[in-house]
């Protein structure tokens, strides 16, 4: 058995887990197949629609995005009984231009569409800027797509085109298209038989014959291209076999992961050095990373050169590998740190291009990489020296103006002018520390090329002003000369280190800048709750950080609404319709990205774990400013932290919106359990009298005629007394509760509150103790005489009838205080707090009915009348309820 497993070792669950959830979500998507050739005029586009064909004889929907025949008539007949979806129509430099219409062929929503010529550069005010770009949309909404490329075409294969053909090709695609295809199919001709076809006309008009012929249809070149193209082929059949050995665990040589780092610079060489790191990858099937170390002279670098390296770590993310950018003065521990970090086993860097001897002065990056290395492998990429040298010389020219210069002067001069008095006293040796402060102070405050001026001036004033002879720069003791060397070296280098210092701490001071703008930026998310309070941070920080127009659109229905905006910030149509597409394709758009490019905004999707939640655009008020590689992080980061902000306020009130529903739910089923019994009672008691009221059959004398109706009667008083409760409860809750304060005399109250009882307390002693000094006391007199209505009645309930019940009142400091008290069978001390509480009633057996909503609105009026109400359990027992009133009226009730 251990042989057994040995020779089929199952597959790793990781990698298997990763080709089914790839495999589904391929499924979602449309399938691309190449038709891949070699050169123009091999065949591949009517292979194309050959295929097309067979594929509509099989009942598959088949539409022509855009295919060119070049007026060949054997094309044109393939062409017949297709289906074409008409071109879209761009003007452009008062010309007329066709495009494929990608909208068209979206919504018409075919099965299969063919689109030819795949590196195509679209008219500029297109969707995308490249063809491959539409096709990656088709794909996106489910659509299948035959297409045709040229091997040429292929970006990681350029340089190399170029070399063997001379010809630079300007059109390329990324190389994931290729892994993107479901099929590739090889269109192979013999290149003579290729180069009998352009001379007779098949291939380009007659007229462009001899020039194509001259410059790039060689039988040398054409044979190169096509064993290209061979390999590609073959090596994406190898790929496919490769996988499906691995998922079904048959046994093959499978060899340990690679990683591969590219090192990014300024330099022209760059370029090469990604496309060699692709093909290498491609090769060993390896993961690959593109690093640029950022030291502190990049923010003096040329624009041309800063532009340089974001596009070359563009191209990068495009050939399908990882950027990254880390701020360091130390390139070279920098790279081997990444690299060890990452597990890299292959570092890519390119050969040094610069002198000999500046190399032994200088030290050659490349040789400290390999010295550092360790186990990690490192591949020394040439180039030609007039295209590719590296732009490293910027320490020794940045600083301008020239007046930086006539300050090291004037520092070295303020250094002889100090050394004057002291001439005579010291030694010469001695002033050499003042010559070394002026370097430092140089060195500090002016850069490197003016310490270094500074320095050997220092040596040339000390030896014509201190060191006898005086006044000439011959030396009578040649002991000297070693102070003069000495002064030099230690010159040079304190400058060096200087300097050095200095860019380390510029280095720190961006970075802390950039940490406190994100630190400040997540604080002030984190001390806002509500959505608006948010989308407002978002804009105040981007807008002072990036010094941009900042918009924040947020999704309402099925489309997009603008919900914060810089006050400067117009969104127009077009520019909605940008972050429209963001949106919906979940991918940057606009303004510095490979989609609508030539919009004037950047819009970001803002996504979460739930998906895309909005759209962030970016607007710079200068047309011709885009964003640094710096800003896009930042960017980034900002856009990370909004949307999940975002997301926690809209939860946050999706929450809340639940507890109300759920608080809504559970009111309307307390208050369906709790009245459906009262209703019930009183209506039943009603209807019975009147019904035999009502019955000619039964005979009832007098008496029983006025009890039926007095029972009725007050079964409806009872049933009005429940519903004016629900109805007042409705008002609490509302809020609707108007208290109108007026100066009133307690005793009147107090009056009032038992007449309404009358019928109720006939039967019962109350005791009413009320001092005959109270002044007036603010209150609304109807609603206060509710509340103690509303205590009576729940006193007269829980109480019995012989027992007293008592009524007081007595100011205490600026308050009025009125206590209702009984001696009926109280209140559980745990259930004290939440008497007050909607439909709460204290579960007894055999308790009386009721609604629970007395209390419960006797709560809402004292709340409005800014007074309190507390329930306290007797000695001896009993209940007092106590309220309490201000003396004085509160304006704002």
């Amino acid at each position: 058995m251990a042989n057994a497993t040995e020779q089929h070792p199952r597959p790793n669950p990781d990698e298997l887990l990763a080709r089914v959830q790839a495999d589904e979500a391929r499924l979602a998507r449309g399938k691309l197949k190449i038709f891949l050739g070699y050169a123009a005029g091999v065949g591949k586009t009517y292979a194309m629609l050959e295929s097309a064909r067979a594929r509509q004889a099989e009942h598959v929907d088949v539409v022509i995005g855009y295919v060119e025949t070049h007026q060949r008539a054997e094309t044109e007949a393939l062409i017949a009984g297709l289906e074409i979806i008409p071109r879209q129509k761009i003007e452009y430099r008062n010309q007329v231009f066709t495009e494929m219409d990608v909208d068209a062929i979206v919504s018409r929503k075919p099965q299969l569409a063919l689109v030819d010529e795949l590196a195509h550069t679209n008219v500029p005010g297109s969707r995308h800027p490249k063809r491959y770009m539409d096709v990656l949309d088709l794909l996106a909404d489910g659509i299948d797509v035959y297409t045709t490329l040229n091997i040429q075409h292929l970006e990681s294969l350029n340089d190399v085109v170029a070399q063997i053909t001379g010809v630079t090709i300007r059109e390329t695609i990324p190389d994931s298209l290729i892994d993107e295809a479901s099929e590739i199919e090889l269109i192979d001709l013999a290149p003579d038989e290729l180069l009998q076809r352009l001379k007779e006309g098949k291939v380009y008009v007659p007229d462009q014959a001899a020039r194509a012929i001259e410059q790039f249809f060689r039988k040398g070149n054409l044979t190169a291209l096509r064993e290209i193209a061979m390999r590609r082929t073959a090596d994406r059949v190898d790929d496919q076999m490769r996988a499906y050995m691995e998922t079904r665990a048959i046994v093959g040589p499978w060899p340990a992961k690679e990683r591969l780092l590219v090192c990014v610079s300024p330099g022209a060489l760059s370029e090469r050095l990604i496309r060699t790191a692709r093909r290498l990858a491609d090769e060993l099937d390896a993961e690959w990373f593109a690093l640029y170390v950022e030291t502190p002279s990049h923010s003096e670098l040329p624009n041309k050169q800063r532009g340089r390296i974001e596009h070359m770590l563009h191209l990068a993310e495009q050939l399908g590998g990882k950027t990254m950018m880390i701020s360091n003065i130390d390139v070279v521990a920098t790279i081997v740190k990444f690299a060890r970090t990452h597990n890299i086993t292959k570092i890519i860097a390119g050969k040094p291009v610069r002198a000999r001897w500046i190399e032994l002065v200088r030290g050659s990056v490349v040789d400290q990489i390999i010295r550092s290395s360790g186990e990690i492998d490192v591949y020394v990429i040439s180039g030609e020296s007039e295209s590719t040298t590296v732009i490293e010389q910027r320490d020794w020219r940045p600083h301008r103006p020239l007046r930086r210069y006539l300050w090291a002067l004037v520092l070295v001069a303020a250094a002889t002018i100090f050394s004057l008095p002291a001439h005579g006293i010291l030694d010469p040796t001695n002033l050499v520390m003042l010559y070394l402060l002026a370097v430092v102070a140089s060195a500090t405050y002016l850069g490197r090329g003016p310490s270094i001026v500074t320095a050997i001036l220092g040596v040339l004033a000390l030896d014509f002003f201190f060191v006898p002879p005086s006044f000439t720069f011959s030396v009578a003791d040649t002991q000297y000369i070693l102070t003069f060397v000495g002064l030099l070296i230690v010159g040079l280098v304190i400058s060096a280190l200087t300097v050095r210092v200095r860019e380390e701490a510029d280095t720190a001071q961006r970075r802390e800048s950039e940490t406190a703008e994100l630190y400040e930026f997540t604080r002030d998310l984190a001390g806002t709750s509500g959505i608006e309070d948010i989308m407002r941070a978002v804009i105040t920080h981007l807008s002072q950080t990036l010094s941009r127009d900042i918009a924040i659109l947020l999704p309402e229905g099925e489309t997009l609404k603008p919900r914060a905006l810089t006050p400067s910030f117009a969104l127009d149509e077009n520019q909605f319709a940008v972050a429209m597409w963001a949106y919906e394709h979940d991918q940057p758009a606009g303004r510095g990205t490979d989609t609508l490019p030539a919009a004037p905004i950047h819009c970001l999707p803002l996504k979460t774990s739930r998906g895309v939640i909005g759209v962030l655009g970016v607007k710079p008020a200068n047309p011709a400013s885009y964003l640094t590689q710096r800003q896009r992080r930042l960017l980034e980061s900002f856009a990370n932290q909004a949307a999940l902000a975002i997301e926690r306020a809209e939860l946050t009130e999706q929450a809340r919106q639940n507890q109300l529903l759920q608080a809504a739910e559970k009111l309307q089923t307390t208050l369906l359990n709790s009245i459906s019994h009262d209703l019930r009672t009183p209506l039943v008691s009603i209807t019975g009298a009147l019904t035999s009221l009502q019955d000619d059959d039964v005979e009832l004398d007098n008496l029983t005629r006025k009890n039926l109706i007095d029972m009725a009667a007050g079964e409806a008083e009872r049933l009005n007394h429940l519903v004016g409760n629900l109805l007042d409860m409705t008002r609490v809750e509302a809020g609707a509760i108007h208290v109108t304060q007026e100066p009133c005399d307690v005793q009147d109250v107090i009056g009032s509150a038992l007449d309404q009882l009358g019928p109720l307390l006939k039967n019962r002693t109350v005791n009413v103790q009320i001092p005959n000094a109270l002044p007036l006391v603010p209150m609304d007199f109807v609603l206060m005489v509710q509340v103690l209505v509303n205590l009576f009645d729940n006193a007269i309930k829980y109480s019995s009838v012989d027992s007293p019940m008592e009524i007081s009142a007595r100011l205490i400091d600026s308050q009025l205080e009125i206590a209702v008290a009984d001696r009926g069978v109280g209140i559980p001390s745990e259930d004290l707090a939440r008497v007050f509480d909607k439909f709460y009633r204290v579960q007894r057996p055999g308790g009386v009915i009721g609604t629970g909503l007395g209390l419960a609105i006797c709560k809402g009026i004292m709340e409005a009348h800014h007074g309190t109400i507390r329930a306290e359990n007797r000695q001896g027992g009993g209940t007092i309820i106590t309220l309490t009133l201000p003396l004085k009226e509160n304006k704002t009730a």
